[in-house]
Protein backbone atom coordinates (compact mmCIF):
# COMPACT_ATOMS: atom_id res chain seq x y z
CA UNK A 1 0.00 0.00 0.00
CA UNK A 2 1.28 3.66 -0.68
CA UNK A 3 2.08 6.14 1.95
CA UNK A 4 -0.11 8.59 2.62
CA UNK A 5 1.74 11.92 2.95
CA UNK A 6 -0.48 13.99 4.59
CA UNK A 7 0.04 14.72 7.95
CA UNK A 8 -3.38 14.24 10.01
CA UNK A 9 -3.40 15.76 13.84
CA UNK A 10 -4.55 14.28 16.60
CA UNK A 11 -5.51 16.76 19.68
CA UNK A 12 -5.77 15.21 23.52
CA UNK A 13 -7.49 17.29 25.61
CA UNK A 14 -7.41 16.41 29.60
CA UNK A 15 -7.77 18.72 32.50
CA UNK A 16 -4.89 15.95 33.74
CA UNK A 17 -2.35 14.99 32.33
CA UNK A 18 -3.42 13.33 29.54
CA UNK A 19 -0.84 10.16 30.06
CA UNK A 20 -3.88 7.75 29.34
CA UNK A 21 -5.52 9.28 26.53
CA UNK A 22 -1.99 9.44 24.78
CA UNK A 23 -1.44 5.63 25.47
CA UNK A 24 -5.34 4.88 24.34
CA UNK A 25 -4.63 6.60 21.23
CA UNK A 26 -1.67 5.31 19.94
CA UNK A 27 -2.28 1.90 21.01
CA UNK A 28 -5.25 2.65 18.15
CA UNK A 29 -2.70 3.85 16.27
CA UNK A 30 -1.16 0.74 15.86
CA UNK A 31 -3.91 -0.60 13.63
CA UNK A 32 -3.07 2.02 10.61
CA UNK A 33 -0.56 1.74 8.18
CA UNK A 34 0.68 3.91 5.55
CA UNK A 35 -0.34 7.45 7.63
CA UNK A 36 1.31 10.41 8.75
CA UNK A 37 -0.38 11.15 12.71
CA UNK A 38 0.72 14.10 14.80
CA UNK A 39 -0.22 13.49 18.26
CA UNK A 40 -0.62 16.85 20.63
CA UNK A 41 -1.69 16.69 24.25
CA UNK A 42 -3.08 19.64 26.06
CA UNK A 43 -3.12 19.00 29.69
CA UNK A 44 -4.62 20.78 32.79
CA UNK A 45 -7.57 22.46 30.37
CA UNK A 46 -9.68 23.13 32.79
CA UNK A 47 -11.91 26.46 31.79
CA UNK A 48 -14.18 26.69 28.81
CA UNK A 49 -12.27 29.72 27.28
CA UNK A 50 -9.30 27.29 26.71
CA UNK A 51 -11.45 24.99 25.03
CA UNK A 52 -12.70 27.06 22.64
CA UNK A 53 -9.17 28.46 21.62
CA UNK A 54 -8.27 24.52 21.31
CA UNK A 55 -11.67 23.87 18.99
CA UNK A 56 -11.09 26.84 16.55
CA UNK A 57 -6.93 25.23 16.37
CA UNK A 58 -8.53 21.79 16.15
CA UNK A 59 -10.82 23.04 13.07
CA UNK A 60 -8.30 25.21 11.61
CA UNK A 61 -6.04 21.55 11.45
CA UNK A 62 -9.31 19.62 10.41
CA UNK A 63 -7.72 17.85 13.77
CA UNK A 64 -9.57 14.84 15.81
CA UNK A 65 -10.03 15.38 19.36
CA UNK A 66 -10.27 12.84 21.75
CA UNK A 67 -10.94 14.17 25.36
CA UNK A 68 -10.37 13.05 28.77
CA UNK A 69 -12.72 15.50 31.24
CA UNK A 70 -13.81 14.32 33.91
CA UNK A 71 -15.95 17.32 35.13
CA UNK A 72 -19.42 17.33 33.40
CA UNK A 73 -19.81 20.94 32.27
CA UNK A 74 -16.41 20.78 30.69
CA UNK A 75 -17.55 17.40 28.44
CA UNK A 76 -20.64 19.20 27.64
CA UNK A 77 -18.47 22.16 26.08
CA UNK A 78 -16.28 19.85 24.41
CA UNK A 79 -19.18 18.53 22.65
CA UNK A 80 -20.96 21.57 21.96
CA UNK A 81 -17.94 23.36 20.49
CA UNK A 82 -16.75 20.19 18.61
CA UNK A 83 -20.00 20.18 16.59
CA UNK A 84 -20.02 23.87 16.41
CA UNK A 85 -16.84 24.38 14.77
CA UNK A 86 -17.87 20.56 13.12
CA UNK A 87 -14.78 18.40 14.72
CA UNK A 88 -14.62 14.94 15.19
CA UNK A 89 -14.95 13.91 18.79
CA UNK A 90 -14.18 11.18 20.69
CA UNK A 91 -14.59 11.33 24.91
CA UNK A 92 -12.29 9.02 25.97
CA UNK A 93 -13.95 9.03 29.61
CA UNK A 94 -17.20 10.07 29.12
CA UNK A 95 -18.89 7.13 28.42
CA UNK A 96 -17.13 5.07 31.21
CA UNK A 97 -18.26 7.70 33.63
CA UNK A 98 -21.58 7.47 32.62
CA UNK A 99 -21.64 3.53 32.65
CA UNK A 100 -19.81 3.50 36.22
CA UNK A 101 -22.53 5.82 37.53
CA UNK A 102 -25.21 3.31 36.43
CA UNK A 103 -22.84 0.33 37.59
CA UNK A 104 -21.84 2.18 41.27
CA UNK A 105 -25.20 3.92 41.63
CA UNK A 106 -23.02 6.48 42.64
CA UNK A 107 -22.00 9.99 41.09
CA UNK A 108 -18.54 11.27 40.35
CA UNK A 109 -16.87 13.92 42.09
CA UNK A 110 -15.69 15.13 38.89
CA UNK A 111 -12.40 16.49 40.44
CA UNK A 112 -9.35 16.84 37.68
CA UNK A 113 -6.34 15.30 38.63
CA UNK A 114 -7.45 13.10 40.96
CA UNK A 115 -4.38 10.34 40.40
CA UNK A 116 -1.48 13.31 41.14
CA UNK A 117 -3.04 14.20 44.72
CA UNK A 118 -0.55 13.77 47.63
CA UNK A 119 -2.24 11.45 50.07
CA UNK A 120 -0.95 8.41 51.96
CA UNK A 121 -1.72 5.80 48.90
CA UNK A 122 1.46 8.03 47.10
CA UNK A 123 3.60 7.93 50.09
CA UNK A 124 2.93 4.26 50.59
CA UNK A 125 4.11 3.92 46.95
CA UNK A 126 7.09 6.18 47.29
CA UNK A 127 7.36 3.51 50.71
CA UNK A 128 7.13 0.68 49.26
CA UNK A 129 9.30 1.75 45.93
CA UNK A 130 12.48 2.22 48.27
CA UNK A 131 11.45 -0.86 50.24
CA UNK A 132 12.02 -2.99 47.29
CA UNK A 133 15.23 -1.59 45.61
CA UNK A 134 16.98 -1.87 48.86
CA UNK A 135 15.56 -5.21 49.20
CA UNK A 136 16.59 -6.78 45.65
CA UNK A 137 18.56 -9.74 44.76
CA UNK A 138 18.46 -10.64 48.62
CA UNK A 139 20.91 -7.69 49.71
CA UNK A 140 19.49 -7.72 52.86
CA UNK A 141 17.76 -10.74 54.15
CA UNK A 142 16.57 -8.62 57.86
CA UNK A 143 13.92 -7.21 55.78
CA UNK A 144 11.87 -10.43 54.71
CA UNK A 145 10.22 -9.92 57.75
CA UNK A 146 8.78 -6.49 56.57
CA UNK A 147 7.77 -7.35 53.09
CA UNK A 148 4.42 -7.81 51.60
CA UNK A 149 5.66 -10.31 48.68
CA UNK A 150 8.77 -12.48 48.59
CA UNK A 151 9.78 -13.71 45.57
CA UNK A 152 12.23 -16.57 44.92
CA UNK A 153 13.55 -18.05 41.95
CA UNK A 154 16.53 -18.83 39.79
CA UNK A 155 18.84 -15.95 37.89
CA UNK A 156 16.70 -14.20 34.63
CA UNK A 157 13.35 -15.33 35.96
CA UNK A 158 11.71 -11.29 35.91
CA UNK A 159 12.48 -11.31 39.62
CA UNK A 160 13.64 -7.93 39.77
CA UNK A 161 11.17 -6.17 37.17
CA UNK A 162 8.44 -7.88 38.60
CA UNK A 163 9.57 -6.39 42.18
CA UNK A 164 9.39 -3.44 40.84
CA UNK A 165 6.08 -3.54 39.11
CA UNK A 166 4.09 -4.92 42.66
CA UNK A 167 6.06 -1.98 44.36
CA UNK A 168 4.31 0.46 41.94
CA UNK A 169 1.04 -0.94 43.38
CA UNK A 170 1.75 -0.01 46.53
CA UNK A 171 3.64 -3.44 47.59
CA UNK A 172 6.86 -3.68 49.45
CA UNK A 173 8.69 -6.39 48.02
CA UNK A 174 11.98 -9.14 48.48
CA UNK A 175 13.44 -11.35 45.86
CA UNK A 176 15.65 -13.79 47.21
CA UNK A 177 17.75 -15.49 44.25
CA UNK A 178 18.16 -19.61 44.03
CA UNK A 179 21.50 -20.03 43.36
CA UNK A 180 22.45 -24.25 43.11
CA UNK A 181 23.52 -26.50 45.99
CA UNK A 182 23.20 -23.11 48.54
CA UNK A 183 20.43 -22.94 50.86
CA UNK A 184 17.87 -19.96 50.87
CA UNK A 185 18.26 -17.10 54.02
CA UNK A 186 17.34 -18.99 57.41
CA UNK A 187 14.98 -15.62 57.73
CA UNK A 188 12.61 -17.01 54.95
CA UNK A 189 11.57 -19.71 57.37
CA UNK A 190 10.48 -17.34 59.96
CA UNK A 191 7.69 -15.00 57.93
CA UNK A 192 3.91 -15.63 56.68
CA UNK A 193 4.36 -18.70 54.35
CA UNK A 194 1.27 -17.54 52.03
CA UNK A 195 3.14 -14.26 50.92
CA UNK A 196 5.84 -16.09 49.23
CA UNK A 197 5.85 -17.29 45.27
CA UNK A 198 8.12 -19.55 43.92
CA UNK A 199 9.22 -18.68 40.20
CA UNK A 200 10.17 -21.16 37.48
CA UNK A 201 10.70 -21.00 33.61
CA UNK A 202 11.30 -23.13 30.55
CA UNK A 203 15.04 -24.06 30.62
CA UNK A 204 15.38 -23.80 26.93
CA UNK A 205 13.97 -20.43 27.25
CA UNK A 206 16.57 -19.20 30.09
CA UNK A 207 19.23 -20.53 28.32
CA UNK A 208 18.14 -17.97 25.81
CA UNK A 209 17.78 -14.93 28.30
CA UNK A 210 21.13 -15.77 29.89
CA UNK A 211 23.18 -16.13 26.81
CA UNK A 212 22.18 -12.38 25.72
CA UNK A 213 22.88 -11.15 29.29
CA UNK A 214 26.46 -12.73 28.95
CA UNK A 215 26.53 -11.00 25.37
CA UNK A 216 25.49 -7.50 27.02
CA UNK A 217 28.02 -7.91 30.23
CA UNK A 218 30.46 -9.50 27.27
CA UNK A 219 31.38 -12.31 29.52
CA UNK A 220 33.01 -15.08 27.82
CA UNK A 221 31.04 -18.20 26.53
CA UNK A 222 32.60 -20.88 28.28
CA UNK A 223 30.67 -19.30 32.18
CA UNK A 224 28.55 -21.94 33.27
CA UNK A 225 25.50 -19.63 33.65
CA UNK A 226 24.71 -19.89 30.24
CA UNK A 227 25.31 -23.86 29.94
CA UNK A 228 22.72 -26.17 29.70
CA UNK A 229 23.95 -28.60 32.03
CA UNK A 230 24.11 -26.29 34.87
CA UNK A 231 20.30 -24.65 34.10
CA UNK A 232 19.09 -27.71 34.71
CA UNK A 233 20.95 -28.57 38.03
CA UNK A 234 19.91 -25.64 38.77
CA UNK A 235 16.10 -25.56 37.88
CA UNK A 236 16.19 -29.01 39.77
CA UNK A 237 17.16 -27.51 42.97
CA UNK A 238 15.06 -24.84 42.95
CA UNK A 239 12.41 -27.62 42.46
CA UNK A 240 13.51 -29.29 45.21
CA UNK A 241 13.54 -26.55 47.40
CA UNK A 242 9.92 -25.73 46.26
CA UNK A 243 8.73 -28.91 47.08
CA UNK A 244 10.00 -28.90 50.53
CA UNK A 245 7.60 -25.47 50.98
CA UNK A 246 4.17 -26.60 49.88
CA UNK A 247 2.54 -23.00 51.08
CA UNK A 248 4.46 -21.53 47.98
CA UNK A 249 2.67 -21.17 44.44
CA UNK A 250 4.99 -22.26 41.68
CA UNK A 251 4.15 -19.75 38.64
CA UNK A 252 5.90 -20.35 35.22
CA UNK A 253 6.93 -17.38 33.83
CA UNK A 254 7.78 -18.58 30.53
CA UNK A 255 6.49 -15.78 27.88
CA UNK A 256 4.75 -14.58 30.15
CA UNK A 257 4.77 -10.56 30.36
CA UNK A 258 5.44 -9.11 34.03
CA UNK A 259 1.87 -7.71 34.45
CA UNK A 260 0.48 -11.23 33.76
CA UNK A 261 2.93 -12.88 36.77
CA UNK A 262 1.79 -9.89 38.90
CA UNK A 263 -1.75 -10.26 37.91
CA UNK A 264 -1.39 -13.96 39.33
CA UNK A 265 0.21 -12.94 42.50
CA UNK A 266 -2.24 -10.82 43.65
CA UNK A 267 -5.12 -12.58 42.50
CA UNK A 268 -3.90 -15.42 44.65
CA UNK A 269 -3.41 -12.99 47.99
CA UNK A 270 -6.78 -11.99 47.41
CA UNK A 271 -7.81 -15.70 47.89
CA UNK A 272 -5.88 -15.42 50.90
CA UNK A 273 -7.15 -12.90 52.38
CA UNK A 274 -3.92 -10.73 52.28
CA UNK A 275 -4.22 -8.15 49.29
CA UNK A 276 -4.36 -4.33 50.14
CA UNK A 277 -6.42 -2.11 48.31
CA UNK A 278 -4.30 0.50 46.62
CA UNK A 279 -5.91 1.62 43.31
CA UNK A 280 -4.16 1.61 40.03
CA UNK A 281 -1.14 3.56 39.20
CA UNK A 282 -1.81 4.61 35.86
CA UNK A 283 -2.84 8.40 35.15
CA UNK A 284 -5.43 10.01 33.37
Amino acid sequence: MQANTTINFIYIVSDGTGETAEKVVRAALHQFRGYLVHVQVFPNITQREQLQRLMRLASNKRALVVTTLVRSEMRIAAQELAQQNRIRHADVIGTLLFQMTLFLRSQPEGVPNQMHQVNDEYYRRIEAIEFTVKADDGKDPRMLKQADIVLVGVSRTSKTPLSVFLAHKGYKVCNIPIVHKKDLPPFIEDIDQRRIFALTIDPETLQTIRKQRLITMMVQNYSSYGDMGYILDELEWSERLFRNHSDWPVIDVTQKAVEETAATILNIMSDRGIVHGIGDVSQI
